[in-house]
């Protein structure tokens, strides 16, 4: 995955960890997609009190991860509901074509229901 994608997808879910300093410094250059020099001029700090900002912040953020692990438990739980959700799904397309069961149809769309709940 790109880091400009990863580190952004990384503020979504440990931004609120971080100081308010760091918090804003990071979503000018990584969300607004400032240049380095733009962030300091709109913070008021040094290009390289930024970098080394935006440096140090970027290790805290990986090292959140590996230790509570937020994004790979997420991108794990949004790959198994799709799995379930294509599953009923196909339950579906078969009790269409061969059973007819209203009692399974409601079921499936229950669990349909419930997996875009909790998206």
């Amino acid at each position: 995955m790109d880091k400009k994608l990863m580190v952004s997808l990384l503020l979504d879910f440990y931004g609120s960890l971080l100081s308010q300093k760091q918090r804003e410094i990071m979503d000018f250059y990584y969300n607004d997609d400032l240049s380095l020099s733009e962030v300091a001029d709109n913070i008021g700090i040094t290009r390289q009190g930024v970098h080394d900002t935006v440096k140090r912040t970027e290790t805290a953020l990986y090292e959140m991860e590996e230790k509570l692990g937020l994004y790979k438990r997420f991108e794990l739980v949004e790959k198994q509901l799709s799995a379930i959700e294509n599953l009923s799904q196909n339950i579906e397309k078969t009790n269409e074509a061969s059973y007819k069961d209203a009692s399974i149809h409601n079921n499936v769309s229950k669990i349909i229901d419930i997996i875009h709940k909790l998206r």
